[in-house]
């Protein structure tokens, strides 16, 4: 359950940011996650320092949170950022089921600073057949296979 945002919690994303972009020459975001009260992950983008373009600070914040926890759910927790979520981090935000998100910058805050994300939600509207990357589907005939075993095994860890 969402509780009243702390403003703490920001000023801590907000100085992650900002000593991120001083020390390592990473991108000016940085996210931390919060249960009960405290600080449980923590992450700054070090998209360029890693080569790894999911590396923003929510994903690396959401990864050190499950590891902290040792699961994948971080239901029960908020996510408090530096800026607006891009698509893939409102996305990983959902997949990892936090309860509320408190963001400082606004997505017009980060365009003006040179990361426009209005081409990614433009995308993500677009039918697949008109998007600028291609997608095409490949062997159709075997696409219910994984999900049919899926559905038969009884000691998966559902999700």
């Amino acid at each position: 359950m969402p509780t009243d945002p702390n403003p703490a919690f920001m000023h801590r994303a907000i100085e992650l940011a900002i000593e991120n972009v001083r020390s390592s020459s990473g991108g000016p975001f940085a996210a931390v996650i919060v249960r009960d009260g405290a600080i449980i992950g923590e992450g700054a983008n070090s998209v360029t320092t890693t080569n790894d373009p999911t590396a923003h600070g929510e994903i690396n914040a959401i990864r050190q949170a499950c590891q902290a926890l040792g699961t994948f759910s971080l239901e029960g927790c908020e996510i408090y950022t530096s800026c607006e979520p891009c698509p893939m981090c409102l996305a990983a935000i959902y997949w990892a089921r936090i309860d509320a998100i408190y963001f400082s910058g606004e997505a017009d805050d980060a365009a003006r600073a040179g990361f426009d994300d209005s081409f990614f939600y433009e995308e993500l509207r677009a039918h697949r057949d008109i998007r600028t990357v291609p997608a095409r589907r490949v062997l159709p005939e075997r696409a219910w296979e994984s999900f049919q075993v899926w559905i038969e095994t009884p000691e998966k860890t559902e999700y």
